[in-house]
């Protein structure tokens, strides 16, 4: 794909991601995650992030809340210029999660408080989630390995502008088996003055 004559014109980009859980047993688990953002298609770093957490299931296998810890590498670009300036961010939240179904479809809802520690500034950012998981196919073990996903995701601020971001996406899932699924999607981020559009590989992983 050629490359826009100052990378941040381009207006899809990719990212790779991976989202790991760790059982402990019925209550606990270890959330881990690592995000690979580019501008383009790859190559030309947007933000890397890593995060991890602790959870604990308030009932068997639902209504998680977690307590984590983010480290973010932003590389932004400075005006119209092809120059970049990193920016460091340290990110501590607190969240809860809670699934449900409604025949086969899966529903998933995520509340999350951040405190964020940008450089030298210090933010805050409340953040909803909403989640739907659509089998496509109907096997007699149950299975299903082929699914939709869908989910959208708004972004608040506690500061006087409020509104910070709002991401859609819908993607094409397959479940290798109960370790590990992949999925392929589209995800429009829309800001207040702006929008921007990447393509999203995601793994699934639990161990």
């Amino acid at each position: 794909m050629p490359k826009a004559i100052m990378a941040q014109d381009s207006n899809l980009g990719n990212w790779l991601i991976y989202i790991g859980s760790k059982k402990l047993n019925n209550k606990w688990n270890i959330h881990n995650e690592v995000q690979y953002r580019n501008y383009d298609a790859i190559g030309d770093l947007e933000q890397l992030l890593l995060r991890t957490g602790i959870g604990y299931n308030l009932t068997e296998n639902n209504n998680n809340i977690l307590f984590g810890y983010g480290y973010i590498l932003s590389e932004n670009y400075v005006g119209d210029s092809n120059e970049k300036v990193s920016v460091n961010e340290h990110r501590i939240f607190q969240q809860f999660t809670t699934k449900q179904k409604i025949g086969k479809i899966g529903l998933s809802h995520r509340y999350r408080f951040e405190q964020r520690f940008v450089e030298d500034d210090f933010k805050m950012r409340l953040r909803y989630f909403l989640g739907l998981n659509i089998p496509l196919q109907y096997k007699e073990d149950g299975k299903n390995p082929l699914y939709l996903s869908a989910y959208n995701e708004i972004f608040l601020n506690t500061e006087s502008s409020v509104f910070d971001r709002n991401r859609l996406y819908g993607g094409l899932g397959y479940k290798f088996s109960k370790a590990l699924r992949v999925e392929l999607g589209y995800m429009n981020q829309f800001f207040e003055n702006s929008g921007r559009d990447q393509i999203n590989v995601i793994a699934f992983v639990n161990f």
